[in-house]
């Protein structure tokens, strides 16, 4: 799902990005200060994920500390604030698409690539930022929004690493747009 105006009508227009950010920023502070959590999204899909193991290898979840700290014995792994986050995002940006005409079925891709091979690189660019997220013990929110307003080293070192290699990767990638 994606941009699009509704047939015959022009969609809404973006928030000026200024004070989207802004109210990002607002955001952090009152999930902080009301939730005493920052913002955050890979240990959520994290949680989905013991979820679904536990379905299929429930012993497996218990004996291994790491999972069992989430969804071992009786705990449930999606009883936690971040898939509840996520949730809401996902609800939020659905709505909001709904509300603004803006929801429909489409692939953004440059002239050189098809649909496949486009849908293929996000699939693998998800998984690598996924995994790169819980190496870094947290996603871009996580680790960019809420350990950098903590003023984290780990975290400003993470940010200045995601954005160089965005910068080096979009060298290559930006041929594919043209």
């Amino acid at each position: 799902m994606t941009t699009a105006p509704a047939p015959g009508k022009a969609p809404a227009r973006y928030w000026n990005p200024y004070l989207g950010g802004a109210l990002l920023g607002l955001l952090l502070f009152l999930s902080f200060f009301v939730t005493g959590n920052g913002l955050g999204a890979s240990g959520a899909l994290n949680r989905v994920v013991v979820a679904a193991e536990g379905v299929v290898a429930q012993e497996h979840v218990d004996t291994t500390p790491y999972l069992a700290e989430m969804g071992g014995a009786d705990r449930n792994p999606l009883d936690h604030w971040m898939v509840l986050e996520i949730l809401g995002i996902l609800l939020g940006g659905l709505v909001s698409g709904l509300v603004h005409k803006r929801v429909r079925p489409e692939t953004f891709k440059g002239p050189r690539v098809s649909a496949a091979t486009r849908l293929a690189f996000a699939l693998i660019g998800g998984a690598v930022m996924g995994y790169g997220a819980r190496l870094a013990r947290g996603c871009t929110s996580g680790q960019g929004l809420s350990g950098g307003s903590a003023m984290s080293e780990g975290s400003w070192l993470f940010l200045l690493a995601m954005f160089a290699s965005a910068y080096v990767v979009a060298i290559f990638a930006r041929r594919l747009w043209r």
